[in-house]
């Protein structure tokens, strides 16, 4: 951002957003600030932070604006050493915003607790490949960032990562679909609802049995919504035990599927490998796994709430496209963090006064009116009558 005017004008506008904390107190407790030199106070340094992360300027320009100013007289070298030593307290900040958004309350029309996750990668200036992640919550009934955590690139996709409570709904995407999150989730009194691959959550059908998933998919008439009742597969390793859950599908629209296969096939030559067959036949369909029975969701409202899974793709989108999140200019491991965090805390103040999103199907195109089909599982012989329409008593 290279509009310096919030900056300079109607800084104690943004100030007032701030969350209410003591910034000295809160500095020194950090160890962001041994003695005071060439910046005067916490606020000045707070305001050279944001400068630096939030506008995009080097170390010399940001200097050069604090001296114009009148906020601080220090060369790029001394801004660089305080800007070093100041990430903890820039996260402290971070996390006293995101514990003042917490309270907000959710839709008065549910009592879920609705929380969309997941992760966004940042590279190093000059270097290929991943260089710091950043996880993030939002939360759906308010639209607003309710968790934020920055790990180095070894840093998965989990939902361990985040604090829940009972009545949580949390939503991710594939790379969430684990056993070992969704249990995570369970244990805290929450519920999920993620989107799944063929391969990454084994699953029996409720009597315990290996679940066959793509004789299931073969018996989804039309594009009317289907739901199988199963059970993750227990994993020994991490003393997960099994896990009820309802499996819903839908089939893509023939332009929906056919833009995911050129997705498999073009990875697949990029990798000099030929494409799965399997992971074709998937791709014609959005898998989705709930632990929420189908009297608390529906598979058509499930879905429903899946697509809006996709505002946190517009989130990270405005983080890099509006705040440059993918445009560090720091090398110095230390000052990109600094930066990153305060790139953050200034996202949520713009959150604040923004939240609106674009919105789209995964499947592409509107659900039709009539409920989903509940289909039982295909494996079964003591079900080889096909698939069978469930009334709202009957279920």
């Amino acid at each position: 951002m290279s509009d310096l005017r919030v900056f300079t004008e109607e800084w104690e506008f943004l100030r007032a957003a701030l969350p209410v904390v003591d910034l000295e107190k809160s500095l020194r407790e950090t160890g962001g600030c041994q003695r005071w030199r060439a910046v005067r106070s916490a606020d000045d340094l707070l305001r050279l932070a944001l400068v630096y992360g939030f506008c995009g300027l080097s170390l010399r320009q940001t200097a050069a604006w604090a001296h114009v100013q009148e906020v601080a007289e220090l060369s790029d070298v001394a801004l660089l050493k305080r800007l070093r030593s100041c990430g903890d307290w820039l996260s402290h900040l971070l996390g006293a915003k995101l514990a003042e958004r917490a309270q907000m309350s959710p839709r008065p029309e549910s009592s879920l607790r609705l929380r969309l996750m997941d992760a966004t990668s940042i590279p190093v200036p000059g270097r290929k490949g991943t260089g710091w992640r950043v996880h993030v919550g939002l939360g759906l009934g308010h639209l607003a960032i309710d968790h934020i955590e920055v790990t180095g690139a070894e840093g998965g996709e989990t939902f361990c990562r985040f604090p829940l409570q009972s009545q949580d709904l949390v939503l991710g995407d594939r790379g969430y679909a684990h056993r070992r999150g969704l249990f995570w989730v369970r244990q805290a009194g929450g519920h999920f609802l993620v989107r799944l691959n063929w391969s990454n959550v084994p699953l029996l059908d409720e009597h315990g049995e290996p679940f066959d998933l793509f004789q299931a998919l073969r018996q989804i008439p039309g594009n009317q919504a289907a739901e199988f009742r199963v059970q993750t597969a227990p994993q020994e390793s991490g003393k997960i035990p099994a896990l009820p859950a309802r499996l819903i599908v839908v089939r893509k629209s023939p332009a929906a599927a056919e833009k995911e296969c050129q997705k498999i096939l073009r990875e697949a030559a990029r990798k000099k490998r030929k494409a799965d067959p399997r992971s074709l036949e998937a791709a014609e369909y959005t898998i989705v796994l709930t632990s929420m029975g189908e009297e608390q969701l529906p598979a058509a409202e499930a879905l429903e709430l899946y697509r809006f899974r996709w505002q946190i793709e517009m989130v990270f989108k405005r983080l890099k496209g509006l705040l440059g999140l993918d445009q560090l200019a720091a090398k110095d491991s230390h000052l990109a963090r600094s930066a990153l965090y305060a790139k953050l805390l200034a996202a949520l103040l713009l959150e604040d006064l923004t939240g609106k999103f674009l919105s789209f199907s995964p499947w592409g195109f509107p659900l039709p009116e009539p409920p989903a089909q509940s289909l039982e599982n295909p494996t079964s012989s003591a079900r080889r009558d096909g698939p069978r329409h469930l009334g709202r008593a009957e279920a």
